[in-house]
C-alpha cells in the first residue's frame, strides 16, 4: 500500500460514529441525510493511488474493482470522503446481495463486480489537497463535498441533505422500502470525530410475537448458559420459518432460562419442523462465509413458547439484525406469530432517493 504521502493524514483511520435517538432532533441547526444500508467506507484518493477502508479499518478496493476507474476519473486528485457502498438491485438496496461481494477468490470478485456492481455514496469530505478538514464544521464540509460532486454519476452519488425536520420526516416513512435504514442527524457546527459517537441515527423500530423453537448455548457455557433463542414465523401454508436470533441477554438472564426451557426440550426432535429435511423450510445452521470457524449447532425446542421482539426491518424473509428480546408471551398462542404480523413498506423508488 502507498504511504498516501500526500495527503495530510493516510490510511487507515477511526470513523466517527452515530449514537441511537428515539425522535429526529429539533431543525433550526441540524442537517438531516437519509441512513445508507451498506458498508461504511472511506476512500483515500493520492494521485494514481487509491485505498477504501472498512469501518473495522480494513481494505476494501479488491472486493470492489469495478469503483476504482469511475472514482480516479470523477474524484479529485488528493481527497478523502467518507460515505457508505451499497447495492442496488431494482427498486431497492440489496444488503445481502452486497454482503456476498466479499469473497476470497479473485475469479468469483470479478464475476459478482460484472453482475452486481457496487456504488459509493458520499456523506463527508475529510481532506481536499493539503487540506485537512476534520476540524471544519459539518456545514462547511457538506458545502465542500457539494461542489467536488456537482457533477458525480453513477457509481459515484452525493448522499441527499435536507435541513427542514418535515422533509427527513418523509424520507423515514418512505425510504425504509427501499432498503434504508432510517435517517442520520449531524449539527451543523459538528467536526468530525473519530471513534466518538457524536452523530444520531434514527432507525426503524417495531416489534412481533415470534416462536421460540431452538436455542444455542453460549460459547462460556455450553451445558450452563443460553447463547440466542432461535426465532420463527409460520408462513401462509403453515411451515414455520427461522427468521432470526435473539442474543443480548445479561448473564444472570442465560443461566436462569435454562432451567426455564429444560421442559421444552423434551423429545424436542419428534415432529420438529426444522428437524426434518424440509427444502422448503427456512431452517437454521446453514454456513456461510460469515459464518466460518463459528460453532452453528443448535438444540431444538418444541415450538410452544412465545416471545415477543424489537427488530428494524426484515430482509429476505430474516430480521436484518438481531432482535432485540423484549418479553416472554405466554399468553399468545405459537399459531398466530405469523409474516402477517410484519408491516411490509412498499418500495419508494430509488431513483427518487439519489435525487
Amino acid at each position: 500500500m502507498s504511504d498516501f504521502a500526500g495527503l495530510p493524514f493516510a490510511p487507515p483511520l477511526h470513523l466517527m460514529l452515530a449514537k441511537a435517538a428515539a425522535k429526529l432532533p429539533p431543525a433550526d441547526d441540524h442537517l438531516y441525510e437519509p441512513k445508507w444500508d451498506g458498508f461504511r467506507t472511506l476512500v483515500f484518493r493520492d494521485g494514481d493511488d487509491l485505498y477504501l477502508q472498512s469501518r473495522d479499518r480494513k481494505p476494501m478496493l479488491r472486493y470492489f474493482p469495478e469503483l476504482e476507474g469511475p472514482l480516479k476519473a470523477q474524484l479529485p486528485e488528493r481527497c478523502v470522503l467518507d460515505g457508505e457502498l451499497v447495492v442496488v438491485q431494482g427498486d431497492r438496496l440489496e444488503f445481502e446481495t452486497l454482503q456476498q461481494r466479499i469473497h476470497p477468490a479473485k475469479s468469483r470478485i470479478d464475476k459478482l463486480a460484472a453482475e452486481t456492481p457496487a456504488r459509493f455514496v458520499a456523506f463527508d469530505l475529510l481532506a481536499l489537497g493539503d487540506d485537512d478538514l476534520r476540524e471544519r464544521t459539518q456545514l462547511e464540509r457538506r458545502t465542500q463535498l457539494e461542489a467536488i460532486l456537482a457533477d458525480a454519476k453513477r457509481p459515484l452519488h452525493l448522499t441527499p441533505v435536507t435541513r427542514d425536520r418535515a422533509v427527513a420526516q418523509d424520507w423515514f416513512e418512505r425510504f425504509e422500502g427501499a432498503g434504508l435504514d432510517g435517517v442520520i442527524a449531524k449539527h451543523e457546527a459538528l467536526t468530525y470525530q473519530p471513534k466518538k459517537r457524536a452523530m444520531l441515527k434514527i432507525k426503524h423500530a417495531r416489534t412481533c410475537e415470534c416462536v421460540v423453537a431452538g436455542f444455542r448455548w453460549h460459547k462460556k457455557g455450553p451445558g450452563t448458559l443460553i447463547g440466542s433463542l432461535l426465532l420463527g414465523l409460520y408462513a401462509d401454508d403453515g411451515s414455520l420459518h427461522h427468521v432470526g436470533v435473539s442474543a443480548s441477554f445479561k448473564m444472570a438472564a442465560r443461566e436462569s432460562m435454562v432451567a426455564e426451557l429444560a421442559p421444552l426440550r423434551e423429545n424436542a426432535t419428534e415432529g420438529h419442523p426444522w428437524v426434518r429435511d424440509e427444502e422448503s423450510t427456512r431452517q437454521p445452521g446453514a454456513p456461510s462465509r460469515w459464518s466460518a470457524g463459528k460453532d452453528l449447532s443448535w438444540e431444538p425446542l418444541r415450538p410452544e413458547r412465545v416471545c415477543e421482539v424489537k427488530f428494524g426491518h426484515m430482509e429476505g424473509g430474516r430480521f436484518r439484525h438481531t432482535a432485540s428480546f423484549l418479553r416472554w408471551r405466554t399468553d399468545k398462542p405459537p399459531a398466530e406469530c405469523t409474516f402477517e404480523q410484519i408491516d411490509i413498506t412498499p418500495p419508494q423508488e430509488i431513483s427518487a432517493i439519489f435525487e
